[in-house]
């Protein structure tokens, strides 16, 4: 049994390495937080602002394409909601998040 003891002891004493520079573990932590808002967060936040000056800037009578695909004429704007004219008296009421884009004038009539 004595002949396992000395090479625990060497196990243990290999072990006890240090963890490395605490200077370099923040050096990597700090480029992947620059590379995550560089990539991620900041495309993000601009996708994000451009939706938000896109829903604010609909008028009555724009044609509109909704996330569903759905295309219409706006009847009605609300602080919130859209209603849409899709052909022959329907009228439908999306909530502005909906919105994907806003088409030139006369683009549903050539569809």
């Amino acid at each position: 049994m004595s002949f396992f003891i000395p090479s625990a002891m060497a196990q243990s004493e290999a072990a006890a390495a240090p963890g490395g520079d605490p200077i370099v573990t923040m050096l990597m932590f700090g480029g992947l937080f620059i590379f995550m808002y560089l990539f991620i967060i900041r495309p993000q936040r601009k996708r994000q602002k451009e939706h938000q000056q896109l829903t604010e800037s609909v008028n009555k009578g724009d044609e509109v394409v909704m996330n569903s695909g759905l295309l219409g004429k706006v009847v009605q704007v609300d602080e919130n909601y859209l209603v849409l004219d899709c052909g022959k008296g329907q009228e439908l009421k999306f909530q502005k998040v909906a919105l994907h884009a806003v088409l030139p004038k006369g683009t549903i009539k050539q569809i």
